[in-house]
């Protein structure tokens, strides 16, 4: 492959401390999209990537995963150092972790089948009253704050942790413990969310942590996962303890690896999503009358904050052939950096794409990714969102900032970790 991209110009996607900048970001998609849709760029300590950058190109390639594979390489962006020793430390593997990111078809279809089912909109939709109720429980909460909170961690953290882990079946106690190693896994270099003890200047540091966190959520879901099988409960731990691949149960790093993305990416990207709602409602002037006056316009509020905050940024593919789009030729091979970021903002799909605006129709972002991967808790998510705010908003009578708001210091999973605001409910 050639580089045709600048170095110095990428150089800051590859930077976890970069993303707590949104705007200097968004700067470097907006230059890709218009001068380098489509190339290659070589940033010393990494294998070249290609990095795609248009929503349309980024359709194309996660609708092929046939071509472009996801776990014949590291699924997210790692440095030639840190790959090395993921194979050191799972025998030769290039992920950690095998969860349905990772994995390719067949498996891949075979694997998602076993949650598949209890996560289409028919198994969702008798979940409305609980999960209400929880929506309920944390609109109170947030009440009793009154009249200054910071509500990202108080609040955003809190309630989609709580409606994916009772439904998978792990006790109230142990909610804290899950969500601490979420943000170790995600934000492997926030000073304030990272591993203690963590060095993030160290190019190996996030396989470091990586392997650490599987190793905890090994440790933690065995005898779960022993139990289940023993005495199969209603809950998403016994599907997946007992569900079976190919007329087996799973292999044990597949079978933790469920839980972990279950554990983790079922609750994160909520929050974060959760949280960029009130941050555009304590800035953006008249979207909170807009939205108290018009509650029909709640879905499309929902989905709004998913296309503006993008929690899943990047993952990486590799081509299992040569592949021409864009007249150009990605070789059997190559890599391939898909910015969801960017596709999220492109120019020729949203009109003013930086532009906040709940009543954008249609809303055809890739938040939830596309293709045969797309992410297999959507319709909970959206569920999640949409009875929180039919929840609050009719009780919020102002809300603005109290401070800076603050996002995460990461180039994968990325969200709001400070959205301090001063507010009255009723």
């Amino acid at each position: 492959m050639e580089a045709h991209i600048p170095a110095e110009l990428v150089a800051p996607a590859f930077d976890p401390v970069s993303f707590r900048d949104r705007d200097a970001v968004h700067a470097v998609f907006t230059r890709l999209r218009r001068d380098y849709p489509l190339s290659v760029v070589e940033v010393p300590g990494y294998d070249p990537h290609w990095i795609v950058t248009k929503w349309a190109d980024l359709r194309e390639i996660t609708r092929r995963d046939d071509i472009f594979h996801g776990g014949d390489r590291s699924k997210t962006l790692i440095s030639k150092a840190g790959e090395a020793l993921v194979r050191q430390y799972t025998g030769g593997q290039y992920n950690i972790f095998r969860s349905l990111v990772q994995l390719d078809p067949p498996e891949h279809g075979a694997y998602r089948a076993v949650l598949g089912p209890s996560f289409m909109p028919a198994q969702i939709e008798p979940l409305t009253a609980s999960v209400r109720q929880t929506a309920e429980a944390y609109v109170n909460l947030l009440a009793e704050k009154a009249p200054q909170c910071d509500f990202a961690s108080e609040i955003a953290f809190l309630y989609p942790l709580k409606v994916v882990l009772d439904l998978i079946g792990v006790p109230p106690a142990d909610h804290a413990k899950m969500l601490e190693l979420t943000q170790w896994l995600f934000s492997y270099a926030d000073p304030d969310l990272k591993r203690p003890g963590s060095d993030p200047t160290d190019p190996i540091e996030i396989t470091r942590t990586w392997n650490i966190v599987f190793d905890e959520f090994k440790t933690y879901y065995t005898p779960l996962i022993q139990d289940r099988r023993k005495c199969p409960r209603d809950d998403l731990a016994s599907l997946i303890a007992n569900g079976k691949v190919f007329g087996e149960y799973m292999e044990e790093r597949a079978m933790v690896s469920y839980f972990a993305i279950a554990s983790t990416a079922g609750h994160d990207t909520t929050s974060a999503t959760t949280a960029i709602g009130m941050w555009r409602l304590a800035t953006q002037p008249g979207l909170l009358a807009r939205l108290k006056a018009d509650p029909a316009l709640i879905p499309g509020f929902v989905e709004e904050t998913i296309r503006w905050a993008t929690p899943v940024q990047q993952f990486v593919r590799s081509a299992t052939q040569d592949y021409e789009i864009r007249g150009r030729k990605i070789r059997k091979g190559d890599l391939v950096y898909l910015s969801y970021l960017s596709a999220n903002r492109d120019e020729d799909v949203f009109a003013e794409p930086f532009t906040f605006d709940p009543g954008r129709s249609p809303n055809r972002h890739v938040g939830f990714g596309y293709g045969g991967h797309i992410c297999l808790g959507q319709h909970l998510a959206r569920l999640e969102m949409r009875l929180l705010w039919e929840t609050l908003l009719p009780r919020l009578q102002s809300v603005e900032m109290a401070g800076e708001g603050k996002w995460s210091e990461s180039e994968f999973v990325c969200g709001p970790k400070s959205v301090p605001i001063r507010f009255a409910m009723h």
